[in-house]
């Protein structure tokens, strides 16, 4: 029994990683440094540079959203998750580090491959997430997830420090890198780079997959197609699951703006350096680690639903003083409560689905999830660039995140968590 325990405690630990892992590409690349840095040095202002990183984040949602449901059906029929998931990690990892070598003035080059790793990134946490309820033991799954994010933010937290004291900040960047034409920045996408490939091994080695209902080679994309439409046949069966996934699709949107625009907005409204900015990420990172892991406990005891309410209700308050915030010191607090609620937001949505996922589809559900994280992602962002344009204002923008958490939080009150648990033992996946 302590030998089963032990493997248990490993392979949660070891899935728990992933998330340290590729967490400081989402805080570094997305967010706080690569943003920042291509509004502001790559783009040829601010402004224009803002709409553009919006087209780039609409795009990959936009692929996401219509690629992942297919690519987890195909995944639970052919038991390829954890191959899908070392594919999508290796070229996250090389498309990052390609970054390094984009130049002030090359905007193409860098939406390109920005494009093409965050598409990467968010197909491996498809994979990643729909591991969550094989592992989770029964009644843990809020505090394993919150474990993930936890951890991840964490990890990310880590890695903007390192970023800051040993790239950014520092008169002479480690490794030799110069600070001429921002080499000393475009550097931190080596990092990483570096960071996601060596942190996610643990999950290859150790996080076990279940490929005994695998279909034959032969029939694997065949039988992932007749799973997809018989889901969609069956689907009046999961109500509340379909309930959930519109609330997230609208919710998620908000999340998605606020980490893609949320180090740009600092910079352009309220001046603050790249320097500055890393600072921003890793006090907003402490407050979301912290909070991911301590409401984990509370989802496990309240349940998923009312723990994403209590979320939604903070996220809708610390965005409306974010917006009319008129000093710094207000844009920090704002970002703080921004942080300590986003983190239990995502984890309680992610255990959440857990506990509504059937067994032996979890890959096409959570692609599902991902769909409804996706399929209007690009339209917080997009709004965003287009209203920023037209008005010459940034906060004018980040208007369109309060009106997605207020919608989607109107939108959750509609579901119910436990019949959305019973409903899960109801689908086998097709067999051909």
């Amino acid at each position: 029994m302590a030998s089963a325990d032990t493997a248990r405690r490993r392979e949660i630990w070891s899935w728990a990683l992933y998330d340290f892992a590729n967490s400081p590409f989402t805080t570094l690349v997305v967010t706080f440094v690569y943003a920042t840095y291509f509004t502001q040095a790559i783009a040829d202002d601010p402004i224009h540079g803002t709409a553009l990183w919006s087209r780039g984040v609409t795009i990959t949602a936009l692929v996401v959203a219509l690629a992942s449901p297919v690519l987890g059906a195909i995944a639970d029929r052919g038991g390829y998750r954890k191959r899908f998931v070392l594919l999508s990690t290796l070229v996250c990892v090389v498309a990052t580090a390609l970054l390094y070598r984009v130049m002030p003035g090359q905007v193409v080059a860098a939406l390109v491959l920005f494009v093409i790793a965050n598409i990467a990134y968010e197909f491996g946490t498809v994979f990643y997430n729909a591991f969550l309820p094989d592992i989770a033991p029964a009644g843990r799954i809020g505090r394993v997830s919150g474990l993930g994010w936890g951890v991840g933010y964490f990890g990310g937290l880590l890695a903007l420090a390192l970023a800051l004291v040993g790239f950014v900040q520092a008169e002479n960047p480690w490794f030799g890198f110069s600070r001429e034409a921002g080499e000393n920045v475009r550097a931190t996408n080596l990092l990483v780079a570096v960071w996601f490939l060596v942190f996610s091994l643990p999950l290859f080695f150790w996080v076990r997959e279940d490929r005994s209902r695998a279909s034959p080679a032969g029939r694997v994309v065949a039988d992932g197609m007749r799973q997809i439409v018989r889901t969609f046949r069956e689907v009046s069966r999961y109500r509340q699951t379909v309930r959930f996934l519109i609330a997230r699709l609208i919710y998620n949107d908000g999340l998605v703006t606020i980490f893609a625009f949320g180090g740009i907005y600092a910079a352009g409204t309220f001046g603050f350096t790249i320097e500055k900015v890393l600072i921003f990420g890793i006090v907003i990172n402490i407050a979301a680690g912290a909070a991911a892991i301590l409401m984990g406990y509370l989802d496990d005891a309240i349940g998923g639903k009312r723990t994403i309410i209590v979320s939604l209700i903070g996220l809708i308050g610390a965005t409306t003083l974010a917006m009319t915030a008129t000093s710094e010191a207000w844009l920090w607090v704002a970002g703080i409560l921004i942080g300590i609620f986003t983190g239990p937001n995502q984890s309680a949505s992610r255990s959440l689905m857990g506990r509504f996922v059937p067994k032996s589809v979890e890959n096409e559900f959570f692609g599902f999830f991902a769909f409804s994280g996706k399929l209007t992602a690009f339209v917080g962002p997009f709004l965003l660039g287009v209203l920023t344009d037209w008005s010459g204002s940034q906060r004018v923008g980040v208007s369109v995140v309060l009106v997605l958490f207020v919608v989607g939080l109107a939108l959750l009150l509609a579901v119910d968590e436990e019949e959305g648990a019973r409903a899960r033992t109801g689908l086998e996946p097709a067999r051909a």
